[in-house]
């Protein structure tokens, strides 16, 4: 027997398919479809200043958002995995944000090899600060169909936070091995309650296609059997909000009129004037003058490159627009952002997430970078900060967050500055400072419990990855920078580069696994001395003291360790940021090679910075 959906409140919508935008069809379908409609050409509601172009680098030559922290929040692991409920899975990927109740609350998809493999769960975790991370635990988990298959939960949005204050959160069941092209079961729910706990899981929607089956659907009721009338007014709110659900679409393209339009992975915000600017998958674009109910097709956003990975369009609290977005067609790195003060004229593209690691497990369709990104919706809280909250996978596989401080800028005026990081930290980490955080490799500020107070450490155990820190300096031919360093060990590895506005590195500096201090003369290493374990340095790094040969100069405690000055490795007329990192420096990492040895820590290693100064554009010296 087959059975319609429960959810007819809506008559079946005529939709002219001349107008109605199918997601998912080739680019020339959309193409023409985008321009065969009955009214004149409009001009599209996102436009980038130029045509956009990167380097195939992991930061794809961009410079870096002033102050970004990315931050891991979860680091698959098959030996020995951490989550609650043993998930050993390695392919993690399309995480929900949203902040209640003075928590971050994040979920996302994992499976235990490939895109779409039996089963595939939800997971769910939370934070306080959006640096420390509870251990994940199951949210929705996969259930066995009457045909013995297990369902795949698939998610376009998750979480909502209703007029009454309860935060729901929704996945869609799909079927095995195609989750979201309309075959499915349906969508579930279940309320996240303030102590961490969830409530029942409900269905709230069910696909309404012609060979739906309800025996599929039998593993919960729906929810207006709940007897917590809140509970069901919050999802009847959820249903009539046409913003949210309108990223339903995709997983059950369901024709009984309930969907306005069609498109995958919707992301809004409200203009001024109230209208609304939506940008989709494949960087299409639509608006609407009555919150979702319907939807003018305005074709793909102009000179935003056209990638198969997701779109964040959001309004910042500091009144400016911001867009999220890989700005290739095809790699999904690095993750940019671009700004507008208009909502509609967006430029100053920048990275938000440019490392690219070594891809750790291979696995069916999974594409390397940090992509599928999401911000928290308009509506599903705001945190204290004034900052722009984001979250994506990296490579697939690792869950990640990054705070972008608003307004988002990419220059630095103050020509000279100090961190003696005494108070310039949030939440443990400097404020400023671009940081790269995995979990085995944690930056953080902390007490040395000496004469020399609070220091910036980066610590290391990771076999695959590194610690990251990052300092933007104003633009020019010169710089003097110096800090004091201490290294708690002389078996691990710190480099230290200045680089210029696209990532060219005029100076690199390293201390070696072996106990020695190295820097690069036109691209040969050069000894520098060595350095004993436990004992603070003063460094000092005098770059082209004479502005106009291309050089550098290396002090430690005060002398001279290079028996001559060296020149540039790569040629560059200015340099703007002082980088330190737990290991050596990757151009781009590779994928599709298992490394078994990467789920073990390795020996920690400890660096300890502090006392930094920076003055730039320096005269030069007689």
């Amino acid at each position: 027997m087959k059975q319609k959906s429960p959810l007819t409140n809506f008559a079946p919508r005529k939709v002219n398919p001349s107008v109605s935008l199918l997601a998912g069809v080739a680019l020339g379908s959309l193409t023409a479809c985008a321009a065969n409609t009955d009214t004149k050409e409009i001009e599209p509601p996102i436009a980038y200043a130029t045509e956009i172009s990167v380097s195939t680098a992991a930061d794809g030559g961009l410079r870096p958002a002033i102050g970004t922290q990315n931050i891991q929040v979860y680091r698959a692991n098959r030996a020995e995995p951490t989550h609650l409920d043993g998930l050993d899975h390695t392919y993690l990927h399309a995480p929900m944000l949203a902040y209640w109740k003075g928590k971050f609350h994040l979920d996302y998809l994992s499976a235990p090899v490939n895109e779409h493999d039996m089963p595939t769960p939800t997971s769910y975790t939370s934070s306080e600060d959006g640096v420390n991370w509870e251990t994940p635990k199951t949210l929705f988990p996969s259930y066995q169909r009457p045909n013995g298959e297990y369902t795949l939960t698939h998610q376009r949005s998750s979480f909502y936070i209703a007029p009454n204050d309860k935060l729901l959160a929704t996945a869609f069941h799909g079927k095995y091995p195609r989750p979201n092209d309309g075959s499915g079961i349906g969508r579930v729910v279940r309320e996240i309650k303030e102590d961490g706990s969830f409530g029942p899981i409900y269905f709230i929607r069910y696909n309404s296609q012609e060979d739906w089956d309800p025996a599929d659907a039998a593993e919960y009721p729906f929810y207006t059997e709940s007897k917590d009338q809140a509970f069901k007014d919050a999802c009847e709110s959820l249903l009539s909000n046409k913003l949210m659900t309108a990223q339903w679409w995709e997983e059950d393209r369901s024709e009984d009129g309930f969907y306005r339009e069609k498109g995958k992975a919707l992301s809004y915000y409200h203009m001024p004037d109230g209208k609304v600017v939506g940008i989709w998958k494949n960087a299409v674009t639509m608006t609407t003058d009555d919150e979702g109910e319907s939807w003018i097709r305005t074709g793909f956003a102009k000179n935003i490159p056209i990638n198969s990975s997701k779109y964040w369009a959001e309004k910042t609290k500091d009144g400016d627009y911001a867009l999220v977005f890989n700005p290739t067609t095809r790699l999904r790195h690095p993750l940019a952002i671009a700004t507008s003060q208009d909502g509609t004229n967006f430029d100053n593209l920048l990275s938000v997430h440019g490392e690219l690691p070594d891809q750790r497990f291979p696995g069916l369709y999974k594409n390397m970078g940090p992509q599928y990104v999401r911000g928290i919706s308009e509506g599903n809280g705001t945190p204290p900060d004034e900052d722009l909250w984001l979250t994506y996978s990296v490579n697939k596989e690792d869950i990640w967050v990054s705070r972008v401080p608003a307004p988002v800028e990419f220059a630095v005026e103050k020509k000279i500055f100090f961190d003696d990081f005494e108070t310039s930290s949030h939440n443990g980490l400097p404020e400023n400072w671009n940081i790269y955080r995995p979990i085995w490799a944690p930056t953080e500020v902390i007490d040395t419990d000496s004469k020399q107070g609070m220091a910036l450490s980066l610590s290391d155990e990771d076999p695959s990855d590194y610690a990251s820190v990052t300092r933007v300096f104003p633009k020019g031919r010169s710089a003097l920078i110096r800090f004091k360093l201490l290294l708690e060990q002389t078996d691990g590895r710190l480099e230290i580069d200045v680089a210029n506005a696209e990532g060219l590195r005029p100076v690199q500096i390293a201390f070696t696994e072996d106990g020695k201090v190295e820097a690069r003369h036109e691209g040969i290493w050069k000894p520098a001395g060595e350095y004993e374990a436990g004992k603070w340095m003063d460094i000092e790094i005098d770059v082209n003291p004479n502005k106009n040969v291309d050089r550098f100069q290396f002090r430690i405690n005060g002398q001279e360790v290079l028996y001559r000055i060296a020149y540039f490795t790569d040629l560059a007329r200015t340099v703007e940021r002082l980088t330190i990192r737990t290991g050596e420096f990757r151009y781009r990492g590779v994928g599709g090679q298992e490394l078994p040895e990467s789920d073990y820590k390795v020996k920690k290693a400890i660096y300890l910075i502090d006392d930094v100064s920076i003055e730039a554009n320096r005269e030069p010296q007689p």
